[in-house]
């Protein structure tokens, strides 16, 4: 019960957040937060992460809702083993997330992100450059659920491949 309501909570608070941002924040609008490391804005992003097939919305709508209806069955397998804390815990933060840009994707037909970072100055010119590149992508609640949660997953696999090569030693 747990997985789940993680996964509910998150899909309900970025839902909110979403239906916040498009309330009171114009898109050309920013507005800083804790002294300008954080900013809140409203993206309007047809396409998947970073904006790949902006122009074909309606594919990566499609691919989204299949993506998500494949790792649900996953997840309902999982909940009925026991242990796999770590993997249960991805897949719930995954979906979550998936679930709420999903969710734009059809409803809206593109997902509202809303926060971005700014970054300490760079030292060298390299730096600079990635800087300016990691400070121009705006998140929702619902990416890092998914970054979260596919990092977990793949701890899980990690560990879970370990196990099996130390039973078999």
């Amino acid at each position: 019960m747990k997985y789940i309501m993680t996964l509910v909570s998150l899909f309900v608070t970025d839902s909110i957040l979403k239906q916040y941002v498009e309330a009171h924040i114009s898109q050309q609008t920013q507005k800083p937060m804790l002294g300008g490391k954080i900013y809140i804005k409203n993206l309007h992003n047809t396409g998947a992460m970073f904006h790949l097939g902006g122009k074909r919305a309606s594919l990566v709508a499609l691919i989204s809702l299949v993506f998500s209806a494949f790792m649900s069955g996953i997840f309902i397998a999982t909940l009925t083993t026991k242990g796999n804390v770590l993997l249960k815990s991805g897949l719930a933060l995954l979906l979550g997330g998936a679930y709420s840009n999903t969710y734009d994707r059809m409803k809206r037909k593109y997902v509202v992100d809303y926060v971005s970072f700014q970054l300490p100055p760079a030292n060298n010119k390299a730096l600079g450059k990635l800087k300016n590149v990691l400070e121009a992508i705006v998140f929702n609640i619902s990416d890092f659920g998914i970054i979260l949660g596919a990092m977990l997953i793949v701890v899980s696999e990690l560990l879970r491949k370990e196990e099996k090569a130390e039973k078999a030693s």
